[in-house]
């Protein structure tokens, strides 16, 4: 019964922003942790960042410190990325999860969004 429906993506010049949003229903939002992964065409997923119930972040990939802001809103069931200073090698398929996992490629399991498509490119 859990719900991840994500909005906010397009097509951007690099450089441009963008800010993704995840509306999420079917569960305690306030006490999940949440993940956004992204994955571009051909390749594997890849773990953006996490987001503890109480709105820490810990983001894993190197490549968006600095650049993307993980946050969420507990009271709207909300969960937000904030993408600045967007390059052409951002372009994929930007996911809400909760719980996901995956292996070669492969969802195993957990609760996947539809997905928003980003398009960075001059």
């Amino acid at each position: 019964q859990v719900q991840l429906v994500e909005s906010g993506g397009g097509w951007v010049q690099p450089g441009g922003s963008l800010t993704l949003s995840c509306a999420a229903s079917g569960f305690t939002f306030s006490e999940a942790t949440m993940t956004w992964v992204r994955q571009a065409p051909g390749k594997g997923p890849e773990r953006i960042s996490d987001i503890m119930s109480g709105g820490s972040v810990i983001t894993y990939l190197n490549s968006v410190k600095g650049r993307f802001t993980a946050s969420r809103d507990n009271v709207q069931n909300i969960l937000y990325l904030q993408m600045d200073n967007l390059k052409p090698e951002d372009t994929a398929m930007y996911y809400c999860t909760k719980d996901p996992a995956w292996v070669a490629g492969r969802r195993l399991g957990g609760s996947w969004g539809q997905g928003t498509q980003v398009t960075v490119s001059s």
